[in-house]
């Protein structure tokens, strides 16, 4: 049988190689211009798209990457007006990237995110929840420094939270035993 997957398996590579042609072309301007939308963009004046990410955590550090007009990555925590860390989750976020730093608005993310995990476990047959919710997170005004000093603008996100909880789930939550949350989507932002 082993034998059988093998021999299968050339014949698929051969008949892909024979589609694709053992040929090579010479690369034209158009194979590496940008497209027109990311050409227009200056590197801290226009469209961007951001993803933050938490994998098993429910704490407040995350990891970013903002691309597009900001081209940078980072870690991110979730932090009250003062600046000290917020374990609540419930003020802003503050990416510190590569290049500087900058604060994005999570108030009206974080309401939206508890309404709907309020009844967790939303699977209780599974053992698990699924939860997508949109809002959108503006830059905090005066929260840029280094390169971000004067940044402005909004993104618009799809916080999605998938969770496998630990057993027994019911009445209460005992945990989670996997999970990731992500925050994505595009804005636009400029850097007066």
């Amino acid at each position: 049988m082993h034998r059988k997957c093998l021999t299968a398996l050339g014949t698929v590579l051969a008949g892909a190689l024979a589609l694709t042609g053992c040929t090579t072309r010479a690369t034209t301007a158009s194979d590496t211009t940008p497209t027109a939308h990311a050409a227009t963009a200056t590197p801290a004046d226009g469209s961007a798209h951001i993803m933050i990410y938490s994998i098993n955590s429910d704490g407040p550090d995350l990891r970013a990457i903002v691309t597009g007009a900001i081209g940078d990555y980072g870690p991110a925590v979730t932090v009250p007006p003062d600046g000290e860390i917020d374990p609540q989750h419930s003020h802003d976020l503050k990416l510190s990237l590569t290049r500087g730093s900058f604060r994005l608005s999570i108030t009206d993310l974080d309401k939206r995110f508890v309404s709907a995990t309020s009844h967790e476990p939303i699977y209780p047959g599974t053992c698990s929840d699924f939860v997508t919710v949109a809002a959108s997170m503006p830059v905090v005004p005066g929260s840029g420094t280094g390169s971000y000093q004067g940044i402005s603008g909004t993104f618009t996100v799809t916080a999605t939270l998938d969770e496998a909880e630990k057993k027994p789930c019911q009445p209460a939550p005992g945990g989670f035993a996997w999970q990731v949350i992500t925050f994505a989507g595009p804005g636009t932002v400029r850097i007066a």
